[in-house]
């Protein structure tokens, strides 16, 4: 019984060798961490978990040849440290604290990264000072507040029913961001007036293109709001490729991939700062109340509901089409716009393949499929938009930067 349970556990190890043996370390461990939040449900918190493995990761590679500015973490190492022994000792030991009910299945894939590395010297170095880097950046975001309790207090009058689900993200708002000064350092102005043309052109337009039955969407355009109906993911996708397409060396991946988190990690807290400053209204609440908004353009439509579901947090800014322009804004800093063709894939709309080769292309299509799912209003995404790319072109510009080499 005992060598049927060896041979089982090498060939689960060899299974996730090989999975592993395709492909860099940095984009190895980018799979493992967000297959391990999806499994975890990890939601809002995500983000920042990705920020905090990826940084550690750029920290302890970078420390080896200090070719960029390092994220926090400035240890000394030896000439020759295996960085890939580094990288995957820093995402092991996170991940393990992160996700603690995934020990097993990540020690299991750690064992097989570094079964990919030569023993010696290089190798335990890099162990350990990927761990090292690995437990000063934990403490140091163990207090970040991303854990804090949802304090929101509901709209509602004394005896007064409201819906008694809390909205999500709300104590975001107040974690500390890893490139940003603070969550509202890019918070955009407040909505338009209801009383606005503007306004009366939004709402018109989701109400026609993003009601569930009887819309003017194509079917093209019915896909795309499946497709786009969730967030994130899709972003390490594009780098993944993007890293490959450019063979970029480990240090380089480290890099982009911890520049791309960081950005995605801030913009969660700028956005849900944004959305709990405004509360402004959803289509489905501001589409079924469409007589009290003291604009004669907006007709009331009491059955009218929304293509996709809509997410328990208020409207403006677009989060999605803030996250897409942010990660777009790093990408595009470093690679410009056109780009290697990248492909995507989505849960939401199983068989269907977007691709592009604009970076500009990608994120309109989130801003548009936000508006065709019935979730946003058009002014909201290209606000959201703006905002990311400024907060993508920020991260670039303040952190991890090119160390002059001696000549």
């Amino acid at each position: 019984m005992e060598s049927v349970k060896r041979i089982g556990v090498i060939a689960a190890t060899l299974v996730v060798l090989a999975d592993v043996a395709d492909a860099d370390i940095i984009s190895d461990w980018n799979r493992k961490m967000v297959s391990a939040g999806v499994r975890a449900k990890a939601g809002a918190m995500q983000g920042r978990n990705a920020a905090i493995v990826h940084v550690a990761m750029f920290d302890a590679v970078n420390a080896i040849e200090r070719r960029y500015t390092p994220y926090r973490v400035q240890p000394t190492a030896a000439s020759g440290t295996s960085r890939e022994a580094a990288a995957a000792a820093a995402a092991h030991f996170l991940l393990t604290r992160l996700y603690p009910d995934q020990v097993r299945d990540l020690d299991m894939f750690y064992r097989a990264s570094l079964a990919a590395i030569p023993d010696g010297e290089p190798k335990s170095q890099g162990i350990q000072l990927g761990e090292k880097v690995a437990a000063e950046i934990f403490e140091w975001r163990a207090k970040d507040g991303a854990d804090a309790p949802n304090t929101y207090r509901p709209y509602t009058a004394a005896g007064t029913y409201v819906p008694t689900a809390l909205p999500s993200g709300f104590s975001m708002a107040n974690t500390m961001p890893f490139a940003l000064k603070q969550g509202s350092q890019f918070r955009p102005g407040a909505p338009y007036a209801l009383q606005s043309a503007q306004w009366a052109k939004d709402y018109n337009e989701v109400k026609t293109m993003g009601v569930a039955r009887g819309s003017a969407r194509s079917a093209e355009q019915s896909v795309i709001a499946r497709f786009w109906e969730l967030p994130d993911p899709d972003i390490y996708a594009i780098v993944q490729q993007l890293a490959a397409a450019k063979k970029l060396d480990v240090i380089e991946t480290a890099r982009l991939f911890a520049l791309v988190a960081m950005t995605t990690a801030d913009v969660r807290i700028a956005f849900y700062d944004a959305k709990y400053t405004y509360h402004f209204w959803r289509p489905v609440t501001a589409i079924r109340n469409g007589d009290i908004d003291d604009n004669d353009a907006t007709e009331r439509d009491p059955a009218w509901e929304p293509f996709r579901p809509t997410p328990m947090h208020p409207e403006y800014p677009c989060g999605h089409c803030v996250a897409a322009a942010a990660a777009a804004g790093v990408l595009e800093a470093l690679f410009g716009d056109t780009v290697p063709t990248f492909t995507l894939t989505s849960p939401t709309a199983p068989g269907v393949r977007r691709s592009f080769i604009r970076l500009s292309d990608y994120v309109a299509e989130v801003t548009n499929a936000r508006v065709y799912g019935g979730m946003h209003y058009r002014t909201s995404g290209e606000v959201g938009a703006a905002m990311g790319r400024k907060i993508g072109e920020y991260t670039v510009q303040h952190y991890l930067k090119p160390v002059r080499q001696p000549d």
